[in-house]
């Protein structure tokens, strides 16, 4: 059975730096798309940023661009999200997302929550002032 579960949401200020984690585990997808998303109150479930594989390619959405660096190790079956100099707008509940296609999708398909399979439970975020 896959899961995955994600770790490292909390409280901080703007401007503050955290961490999230997501730990896969039921299979390996050190070949498979993996994603972090995110939902604040009232509003429809986001995409943040992407990559394709360990080691590949890497996507981010404008608003997250330069502050925020994804990464991933396959040995571990873990991905993590950086995020830096945080905003007030950043709060949200962060999911993370895996897809079960290795290839045959397009680039903009990595922003498409449909293109995810198994998603976590998500970890909360929140930034004050």
């Amino acid at each position: 059975q896959v899961q995955l579960v994600e770790s490292g949401g909390g409280l901080v200020q703007a401007g503050d730096s955290l961490r999230l984690s997501c730990a896969a585990s039921g299979r390996s997808f050190s070949n498979r798309p993996m994603a972090w998303f995110r939902q604040a109150p009232g509003t429809d479930r986001l995409f943040v940023a992407a990559m394709t594989s360990s080691g590949g390619h890497t996507y981010y959405a404008p608003s997250v661009l330069g502050r925020f660096t994804i990464s991933r190790d396959g040995a571990k079956n873990t991905m993590d999200l950086q995020m830096n100099d945080l905003r007030v707008q950043d709060t949200a509940v962060y999911y993370c997302a895996v897809s079960e296609l290795s290839s045959g999708f397009d680039t903009s398909d990595i922003y498409s929550e449909g293109m995810y399979t198994y998603w976590g439970q998500g970890t909360q975020v929140t930034v004050s002032f």
